[in-house]
């Protein structure tokens, strides 16, 4: 039996938007205070503060000194942590170690992005993805934003496994299925691979409906020690292990099966909770893009190398099947606030909270995190039990 490392115990979010709703500094602080109310703290209670922002925004749209902002004072940890969609685990892994080492009691994790002025997220998020390694190379050939180096890794799995753009199709759908009952969500309109189909291309194989949603917004958790975690006004979220994996090759590398980095992690993540993939009841992907679900069903060993696909295809992911994931619709429906929106979503099933779409089962929750290229991975397991045997 193993006990948790932490829990989280609050919960807090700012409002979701393709408009101008505040700056990254406004949403975060709101969606902080919302997290320390909903753990039933003061700003006293709080001797802990890390924060992440997209990769792609300047250090003074979330500053350290927002710790003013919200009126901490006297705090053990303080960091900005910079390892794009991988961050929010990360930020709980931290924040589990600085508690453990009696650093800090509670501390408070924020994700906030304020880059899009309406309309969609192409000017926002343009920067070249190093994919070579050759300085220039990617601008040269015209290789801006993810969805083009993507877009390789998609269309070699395609054909290596010898499957149509439906496979992905199907991704989109059952995520889409989850959304339609997620208040939250920001597409709900239900759709059919007829609609998958006829949606514009991106870059092929991606179409419009397989691209993450960016919004702007913010997320924040309040990660305490387990033995006090109960004592609190809402259900806590256990955190049973939290892993990373770096596999340290070329982004070109990752188009190749078996990806040493998210091997590592879940390797990792699974011994550390005393689990294996065959416990997990739940899943909460870093799914900026269709494919990925596909991938990290196969590199966390839940589908065996190309087989993923199928299980999707056969409703196993989708609301009823055996293994709920996305339960809000994930990046592709919901809202893409990075790596806490996989956070976000199992904490909100953990307590009981997902109305329509709740699940059943929420022992063994598993959690990821990607960043790069499939460069950097991060995962974490989540309960509603403190103790797992």
């Amino acid at each position: 039996m193993t006990d948790a490392l932490g829990a989280v115990v609050g919960l807090g979010m700012s409002p979701v938007s393709r408009n101008n709703i505040g700056t990254t500094r406004d949403l975060a602080v709101l969606a902080a205070r919302n997290a320390i109310r909903d753990a039933g703290f003061l700003p006293g209670d709080v001797d802990g503060l890390l924060l992440n922002r997209s990769p792609s925004a300047p250090v003074k749209d979330l500053p350290m000194s927002i710790l003013a902002d919200l009126g901490l004072e006297d705090l053990g940890v303080l960091a900005c942590i910079d390892a794009e969609g991988t961050s929010a685990i990360q930020m709980i892994e931290y924040a589990c170690m600085s508690i453990r080492s009696g650093a800090a009691k509670a501390i408070v994790c924020i994700f906030s992005d304020a880059r899009l002025s309406g309309g969609g997220g192409a000017g926002a998020y343009a920067s070249t993805m190093p994919v070579t390694g050759l300085t220039g190379w990617e601008a040269g050939y015209g290789l801006y934003g993810a969805t083009g180096p993507y877009g390789l890794l998609a269309q070699r799995y395609l054909w290596k496994y010898g499957l149509g753009c439906e496979a992905l199709g199907h991704v989109a759908i059952s995520n889409r299925r989850w959304a339609e009952n997620n208040p939250l969500a920001q597409l709900r309109e239900p759709i059919k691979m007829e609609d998958y189909l006829s949606a514009r291309w991106v870059v092929e194989p991606f179409r419009l409906l397989d691209c993450a949603y960016p919004v702007n917004g913010a997320a924040a958790v309040v990660v305490t020690a387990p033995d006090i975690a109960s004592d609190g006004p809402v259900a806590p979220a256990f955190i049973h292990g939290v892993a990373q994996g770096h596999s340290g090759q070329l982004a070109a590398k990752a188009i190749e099966d078996g990806d040493a980095g998210a091997e590592r992690a879940a390797r990792a993540v699974y011994a550390m909770a005393g689990v294996g993939p065959g416990d997990v009841e739940a899943c909460e992907f870093y799914d900026n893009f269709t494919y990925v679900t596909l991938r990290t069903l196969e590199d966390y060993g839940l589908c065996r190398r190309g087989e993923a696909a199928g299980f999707v295809e056969a409703g196993h992911i989708s609301p009823g099947g055996r293994l709920p994931t996305n339960t809000g619709g994930g990046h592709l429906s919901g809202y893409y606030l990075q790596g806490m929106t996989p956070v976000s979503e199992a904490v909100i099933q953990i307590r009981g909270d997902a109305g329509a779409r709740q699940i059943g089962k929420r022992d063994v929750i598993l959690v990821t995190g990607v960043g790069g290229m499939l460069n950097y991975h991060a995962a974490m397991i989540m309960s509603a039990k403190r103790r797992l045997s």
